[in-house]
């Protein structure tokens, strides 16, 4: 198999060894080419190098910026091209604390002599770009922009939450899931808080606390296995008609827009149910689940008598 073979075959999972391998035959093209004008520059030093050519000194700091490089990496470079002779480093005539490299007199010497050896590889590249029905140039311009704005690790993580989730359906509760929906609650409420005798009789007693007051339970699974529970309790409240709250999702499960699949629905049952609002109470430790109620569009309001000690923030959605 060839190599071009081999990354059609590939596909786009090998997309950083391909760039790598183009880079590499680039990069021992180009110390060919410095050696072909009579310069022993090496071509990784050529950023640093323009820079500086421009006629005033800078501190690594500033050339590291510029260039796009950490600092470790242009103190490298700066210190090879010191030592053969391109730069030389003087003390800042604006603050004498800091130190800033130019080009000595054979580094300006070469920048003149480079003149040639500029011109002639921005025409051979042209005349590629010429051969080709894609401009490369623009196309790199264009993909560092993008993964500027987002990087290849968030788009991967997002397209994997994405498919993930699809497995995800949510199902009306039946007995079979009561203890579910009993572990899944006693799970995150632990890892925060304590169990409350408000926790124990509604997860222990669902159907008394919950389901035979007019209320409902949902739950999310995986497959078959549930991942996620939540409840709408109908209140007794002359404000507020019914209550989101038992939320929980497993932990192997976060991630993939569970809670948010599970409070959506719960947002709709109550809707079908011509609810005009819907409350819920959670403590601000809960970061993602607070960013959670707020995409759902609930908001903070004024406190209300709780039997739990662990709410410290009350909301509302009007429906």
């Amino acid at each position: 198999m060839s190599t071009m073979e081999f990354f059609k075959e590939a596909g786009k999972m090998a997309i950083g060894s391909r760039l790598r391998l183009l880079t590499e035959k680039i990069t021992e093209d180009a110390a060919q080419i410095y050696s072909l004008y009579g310069n022993d520059m090496q071509p990784k030093w050529f950023p640093v190098f323009y820079v500086l050519s421009k006629g005033e000194g800078k501190t690594i700091t500033a050339i590291a910026k510029e260039i796009g490089h950490t600092h470790p990496s242009v103190s490298k470079i700066t210190t090879e091209m010191a030592k053969a002779g391109y730069l030389v480093e003087k003390k800042d005539k604006t603050d004498g604390r800091r130190n800033v490299v130019q080009l000595s007199k054979k580094g300006k010497d070469t920048a003149i002599r480079i003149e040639d050896q500029l011109k002639d590889v921005e025409k051979a590249i042209d005349d590629i770009s010429s051969q080709t029905r894609n401009d490369l140039w623009k196309a790199i311009e264009e993909w560092e922009y993008l993964l500027e704005e987002k990087s290849l690790l968030r788009r991967v993580l997002e397209t994997k939450k994405q498919r993930e989730g699809h497995t995800i359906r949510i199902v009306d509760y039946t007995p079979a899931y009561q203890q579910a929906f009993r572990d899944l609650n006693e799970e995150w409420i632990t890892t925060y808080f304590k169990m409350e005798a408000a926790d124990y009789k509604a997860l222990d007693h669902p159907n008394e606390y919950i389901l035979d007051k007019g209320g409902y339970i949902l739950v999310a699974l995986d497959g078959e296995t549930p991942v996620g529970v939540c409840a709408l309790i109908k209140m007794d409240d002359p404000v507020y008609e019914y209550e989101l709250a038992k939320m929980a999702v497993s932990p192997k499960a976060q991630g993939r827009s569970v809670g948010y699949k599970l409070g959506r629905a719960i947002v709709e049952k109550a809707r079908s149910l011509e609810a005009k609002n819907l409350y819920l109470e959670s403590n601000t430790i809960l970061k993602p689940a607070i960013g959670l109620y707020q995409k759902l569009g609930f908001k903070k309001v004024a406190g209300r008598a709780t039997p739990y000690e662990r709410c410290n923030i009350q909301m509302e959605l009007i429906l």
